[in-house]
């Protein structure tokens, strides 16, 4: 196994590079370098960017419009446009439904519904967690009865995502309690404009409501929108997930978050000389860069069994513990080197065209609201307890 790059690998680099330079708005890479909020306009302009090149469906084959990318040129992608400061690509439709449509939806589900997803037509939220079925998601308890041509779905989902923005959503709901649970469970796709959907908002501790309870009242859903066969909607949630987890690491996000750590912590004095100089912070930064270095290492064994076909499994676990604990603490590191700054902040002010007058440096507030948001890190995706008993039961044999 080669886990250096090749001139052609290089060569996407580069490509990539000019194209961000190209291609990328200064308006967005300076809100997302600054911390500022992202508005859905915001997502949509990169990704209607994006698909006018051909590389917003990265993990899609070119037979349904995507780029066609192995794992190492994804692997570079994700690099490149950390690093730029473009906005990230929301997952739901393109890294997360895309694919199960592909493997188990219909023709006509597959020639109605991806190419909306590519040209924005439609925005896509996940209906996964409930208030009993997080981690333990085999719990489901959202309904959804046959009545001749439509399912009937009653219930709640909770932690939605950006469903908000949604007008769509592709929901885990109970269609039989026979058996075991896992055996009836059935993957729907439900438009969020149906009568019976309330979509109510939950301010995070980051003064954000990026997440939101959906309620479902007798919401008449087409039999047509099950996805695959009834029933057997937990073979395709385990499919999704394992998209989900494939690049949870996060390795750029670190990466981008600890070199604004070090700019932060050069800039920051303590005592007339750089915190970073203080040999006790000092001595903290070196340890997670040594854990970055060790994860993003471990990273490319995993993207390298993966380019040579090989699926992921208690790997991906591996690294979505390693990669949240990092993060948190590059975090954590970061909140600390602003100091008192961290201390009084303000939520108005990361808006875009807010007049609220931010208390001290700019980087302050963005390093609380970093710290506060990114506590779900190790909670979404499958919490870190849920992957270190996979670990221990798939690896260690325990």
């Amino acid at each position: 196994m080669d886990l250096g790059y090749t001139d052609e690998q290089k060569a996407f680099r580069d490509e990539v590079r000019a194209f961000l330079n190209d291609k990328l708005p200064k308006r967005l890479s300076d809100k997302v370098a600054g911390g500022k909020r992202l508005t859905k306009e915001d997502y949509e302009d990169w990704h209607a960017i994006l698909n006018d090149r051909g590389w917003l469906g990265v993990n899609w084959p070119k037979e349904h419009g995507g780029t066609g990318w192995d794992a190492v040129q994804r692997h570079i992608f994700e690099e490149e446009t950390t690093k730029a400061h473009a906005p990230r690509i929301v997952p739901f439709g393109l890294a997360m439904l895309g694919p199960v449509l592909m493997a188990f939806g219909s023709d006509a589900q597959k020639a109605h519904y991806l190419p909306r997803i590519l040209n924005g037509d439609d925005w896509w939220c996940q209906g996964y967690s409930e208030p009993g079925a997080g981690s333990d998601l085999a719990n489901v308890q959202t309904m959804a009865v046959r009545d001749g041509d439509d399912y009937i779905v009653n219930g709640q989902k909770t932690w939605t995502t950006l469903g908000q923005h949604a007008n769509w959503i592709f929901c885990l709901v109970r269609t039989s309690k026979e058996g075991k649970r896992q055996e009836g469970i059935s993957f729907l796709l439900i438009d969020m404009n149906t009568p019976g959907i309330e979509v109510r908002p939950i301010v995070l501790i980051d003064g954000e409501p990026e997440v939101n309870e959906v309620w479902f009242k007798d919401v008449r859903v087409p039999v047509g929108n099950l996805v695959g066969e009834e029933n057997k909607g937990w073979t395709y949630a385990k499919y999704l997930l394992t998209h989900e987890r494939t690049n949870i690491a996060g390795v750029g996000f670190a990466r981008a978050g600890l070199s604004a750590l070090k700019r932060i912590a050069g800039g920051q004095m303590e005592h007339g000389k750089p915190l970073i100089e203080n040999p006790f912070f000092a001595a903290k930064v070196a340890q997670v860069e040594i854990d970055l270095m060790a994860m993003a290492t471990t990273n490319l064994r995993t993207i390298s069994a993966a380019a040579e076909g090989q699926a992921p499994g208690a790997e991906s676990s591996m690294l979505k513990v390693k990669g949240t604990i990092i993060r948190q603490e590059i975090n954590a590191l970061t909140k600390q080197a602003v100091g008192p700054f961290a201390a009084p902040f303000i939520s108005e002010a990361l808006d875009e065209g807010s007049n609220v007058e931010p208390v001290g440096p700019d980087a302050a507030m963005p390093a609380t609201q970093a710290y506060f948001n990114n506590r779900k890190l190790s909670i979404y995706g499958g919490s870190n307890e849920v992957q270190r008993a996979i670990i221990s039961k798939t690896i260690l044999e325990l």
